[in-house]
């Protein structure tokens, strides 16, 4: 993880969410709260930002074209430059089976967006993003 930008000092949070009314939604709110936020529109695209630009926390929607959230993980954990990455699903989507695929996946947390309010993610991503900054001895 690269700990911020060099330029702007934020940590960088990357918002994987195919609807552009909550991705705007969550957007506003992270970047009120001092967040770096960049917004893919889908698995495939928000896999090669992952991959090149390392941000602190991925907040990924699991029902996603192009590639789907499960896919986006196991794509993650297979590759030794982002088995580390921190992921928080933000699903639509609160079935059993699924939080245990996503979790065995090595989602971090799983969220329902309508029980999160931007508020609250905020607070979740400072959170995560803290945490991974403690373990990375930063």
């Amino acid at each position: 993880m690269s700990g911020g930008s060099a330029v702007t000092g934020k940590l960088h949070v990357l918002l994987v969410e195919d609807d552009p009314a909550v991705s705007e939604m969550y957007r506003v709110r992270l970047e009120m709260d001092g967040f770096r936020v960049l917004v893919a529109g889908d698995g495939q695209t928000g896999l090669r930002l992952i991959r090149e630009l390392a941000p602190e926390l991925v907040l990924l929607d699991y029902r996603l074209p192009r590639l789907d959230g499960p896919a986006v993980l196991r794509a993650l954990r297979a590759d030794d430059l982002t088995r580390g990455q921190a992921v928080v699903v933000l699903s639509a989507f609160d079935e059993p089976r699924l939080v245990d695929e996503g979790r065995a996946l090595g989602a971090l947390e799983w969220l329902v967006k309508t029980h999160v309010t931007p508020s609250e993610l905020s607070g979740v991503v400072r959170r995560f993003v803290s945490l991974e900054l403690d373990l990375q001895g930063t």
